[in-house]
């Protein structure tokens, strides 16, 4: 590859000798990266693919939005993705991804979210009354609890009715193991001729292919019932595409119902545990949520409507996903030669764009490594770059659900800050392990006591 003279180049044999190290701990990698080379430079992921690697908002912006037509999914990510999940929303390009869009879209709109409000607030409550149980041995690992709240929260979305806890751990299961592999084969592209032969590939599409028979088997038994509950399974079922007036095939169906699963609940669910792991070292916040519930609903559980008006709330939120983004870093590859800012961009070369980054850049934010929620008010905000805060991606393949997580991670927030107090555990600090999404590496351990 002819490196782009205006920016710098990381040559190939460093990027292989670091593949290892980016395989375990890229974050720290790249921050060295960033230190060294600037917010743009060249390299080669995984030692083979020819990359320009970015921070930069207005890089990313031009990638994902201003040029978006130029820049496709990656398939040395999304063919891995597509191969154990379906060829679905999240994987999928083109026409075909834009007719899935539209049929989809509908399903998260405004309306049906606020159908869904008691629904999530039932297995929040449900949440609460476990979690009770488990406080009184002492500290908890938050993280676990609240992953299993975030899928139990997608799994009664969609199905409605709660599915057996065997189930659900086993989709959950299932889910972590196949991204870890997924995860193995992008960063580490040169071990996939072992992987396939070694028998690991074969492991783990008969692991995907269980995940698949398990989501069929409900999909099945929905039709058979005549049931016509008011979730988002019945919404797919129901759905029909505007040129042919047809639904959604079953294997189809199977693809998207698999993405929101995994899409679904490990982003709220990592954004959950990272924001409560912040307010534990700032009760001072804590207690400033607790007023604003007060003032805004009083004694009662929020309703759809009550959640504008619960402004710090919401820049906690906010706050909580720019020091940690569920979505730390995506990519793009050109399909034309093109040019930004002078830095040339050949057709093939994979575009960076590193969210976390961004999020982290002391050239857009002010004392970057600080939890201050503040800064999200608007006022605050006016004239911020807005790919500098990018928490579900950017331009037309922004999160179709990112409505859907901030309303439950809003609904749980209120039940938490009001029901617990929490506190750090000085030896359990969590490290981030950046998979697709930025999970804890060995949870987020907690002191809870509810309060009286």
């Amino acid at each position: 590859m002819n490196q782009p003279a205006p920016i710098p180049a990381i040559p190939r044999w460093r990027t292989l000798r670091n593949s290892f190290r980016f395989l375990r701990d890229p974050i720290s990698l790249l921050a060295e990266n960033v230190e060294r080379f600037g917010h743009t430079y060249s390299m080669y992921m995984g030692g083979v693919f020819p990359a320009i690697f970015t921070a930069d908002p207005g890089f990313i912006q031009y990638v994902l939005q201003k040029n978006n037509r130029n820049y496709r999914k990656s398939p040395a990510h999304f063919d891995k993705l597509s191969h154990f999940l379906g060829n679905g929303l999240l994987t999928s390009e083109g026409d075909f991804w834009r007719r899935q869009r539209r049929l989809i879209q509908p399903g998260f709109h405004r309306q049906r979210l606020a159908g869904l409000t008691g629904l999530m607030q039932t297995v929040i409550d449900e949440f609460a009354e476990e979690l009770d149980q488990e406080i009184a041995e002492g500290p908890v690992d938050m993280a676990q609890h609240l992953l299993e709240l975030a899928f139990n929260i997608v799994a009664r979305s969609i199905f409605s009715t709660r599915l057996p806890d065997e189930d659900l751990r086993e989709l959950s299961d299932n889910i972590t193991i196949l991204q870890q592999f997924i995860i193995r084969q992008i960063r580490q592209p040169f071990l996939n001729p072992w992987l396939k032969v070694s028998g690991q590939l074969r492991e783990h599409e008969v692991l995907a292919a269980k995940t698949m028979a398990t989501m069929r088997r409900y999909v099945r038994e929905r039709q058979e019932s005549g049931a016509n509950p008011d979730d988002l399974l019945q919404m797919l079922l129901e759905s029909r595409y505007e040129d042919t007036g047809e639904p959604m095939e079953e294997e189809q169906l199977l693809a998207e119902l698999n993405i929101l699963f995994v899409a679904g609940h490990e982003t709220s669910a990592n954004a959950l545990a990272w924001t409560l792991y912040l307010l534990a070292q700032h009760p001072e916040y804590v207690d400033r949520l607790r007023q604003e519930l007060a003032e805004v609903v009083g004694d009662r559980t929020p309703g759809f409507a009550d959640l504008p008006r619960l402004e710090l709330l919401s820049q906690v939120i906010d706050e909580g996903m720019r020091l940690y983004p569920p979505a730390w870093i995506t990519d793009r590859v050109a399909i034309a030669d093109d040019n930004y800012n002078g830095i040339p961009i050949p057709a093939g070369t994979f575009l960076v764009t590193y969210i976390y980054g961004a999020h982290h850049s002391p050239e857009h934010w002010d004392d970057p490594e600080a939890f201050r929620p503040e800064r999200f008010a608007k006022e605050a905000m006016a004239g911020k770059h807005p790919y500098a805060y990018i928490p579900f991606g950017g331009g037309p393949r922004l999160c179709i659900g990112n409505n859907f997580a901030l309303l439950e991670m809003q609904l749980a927030f209120a039940m938490l800050v009001r029901r617990y107090d929490f506190s750090v555990v000085p030896d359990r600090i969590p490290v981030p392990r950046p998979l697709l999404t930025l999970r804890p590496a060995d949870g987020i351990w907690l002191g809870v006591k509810k309060r009286s």
